[in-house]
């Protein structure tokens, strides 16, 4: 058993470099998309004809595979907080390609993440053995599961109609909490496929059995929802910024979705359970961490109607002549000066 976990680890430590990757190459395809037509951030697609960007698709594609193969070995609860490696390599990568500074401070988040982690594979659960898609399916309708579904499709349907068109470009939890939400239901279908896959390779075909295709199905409308509204987060806001709180949401909602449905945490002792907690608690520390020694993306001018003419300011000086100046010319350095003379004479 431990060594399915062992196996779990590997590939969630892989996963983690390769999807850390994929967040700055398709950073990049998004800025060259931006420059040559619509920005994804308000709905553009150009960036499907940047190569670049493809290339960091197919990097990410790479890593949730390797994602999607560690779950089938570990529980969710192991796997998904070892994606704190993807904030850790995309903020080095940003320094480097984005040029987005990496500071000290910065640099002790991403070390909080790595002992918070640590901590959570050394205390991680064993995983539930599964014989049956059916009996993965039993867990998915219990009542309490049900509950978790409804929840997150009612706050999706309202952050993505309501919230999305009017604070979307403005507050970054919206997007991101999109995809955070619509993520942890992404994981147990994905689980669930895996599992499938899995026993059928074994030879028990799971495929006669209609629940794994409804697994399927809801995998891959979570996934393309969640794809959408990442691309609009990374073209919004600072990758630096999107890959810590991206990581700690859908991390926080994953493990209770995980906890919920698989009872993850059934007949560990508490002392374990606290030192996972513990451990999460010093993840979600370390990219706070991150986030706080990050500048933000300066917003986008939203105002259509802005000349595209240079600016003309008028100015009235103290002998009632009109004087006027472009913006890209200095201010009138004598301007206070004169008026203020004139007035006491």
């Amino acid at each position: 058993m431990y060594s399915s976990n062992l196996i779990g680890f590997i590939l969630a430590v892989f996963s983690g470099a390769f999807i850390g990757s994929s967040f700055i190459i398709k950073k990049k395809g998004l800025q060259r998309a931006g420059l040559n037509g619509t920005p994804a951030s308000v709905g553009g697609y150009g960036y499907l004809l940047q190569p670049l960007w493809w290339i960091g698709m197919i990097t990410m594609i790479v890593g949730e595979i390797a994602n999607f193969v560690a779950y089938i070995y570990a529980p969710a609860v192991l796997v998904t907080p070892l994606g704190a490696l993807s904030i850790i390599v995309s903020a080095v990568l940003a320094h480097f390609m984005l040029g987005e500074k990496l500071q000290k401070m910065g640099m002790l988040g991403c070390l909080l993440c790595i002992v918070g982690s640590t901590e959570i594979v050394l205390h991680a659960p064993q995983e539930r053995a599964l014989n049956s898609v059916l009996e993965i399916w039993l867990l998915a309708v219990q009542p309490a599961f049900l509950l978790y579904t409804a929840s997150a499709i009612a706050v999706a349907f309202f952050l993505i109609l309501y919230c999305a068109p009017r604070y979307g470009q403005t507050n970054i939890f919206i997007y991101i909490g999109i995809c955070s939400i619509i993520g942890s239901l992404t994981v147990m279908s994905v689980k669930a496929i895996g599992i499938a896959i899995k026993l059928t390779l074994d030879g028990a075909n799971q495929f006669v059995y209609f629940q794994t295709w409804i697994f399927t199905m809801v995998a891959i409308s979570c996934i393309v929802t969640s794809l959408n509204y990442l691309n609009m987060a990374l073209d919004t806001f600072n990758t630096a910024v999107v890959s810590p709180i991206y990581y700690a949401l859908f991390t926080s909602f994953t493990i209770l979705a995980s906890a919920i449905m698989f009872k993850d945490y059934s007949g560990q002792s508490i002392s374990s359970i606290a030192s996972e907690l513990c451990g999460f608690i010093t993840v979600l520390s370390g990219t706070t961490v991150l986030h706080s020694t990050r500048v933000p993306d300066s917003p986008a001018n939203t105002d259509v109607y802005s000349p595209l003419s240079p600016k003309v300011s008028w100015y009235i000086q103290g002998n009632g002549e009109s004087w006027k100046q472009k913006d890209e010319d200095g201010p009138p350095l004598n301007l206070i000066t004169v008026i203020q003379q004139d007035h006491f004479k």
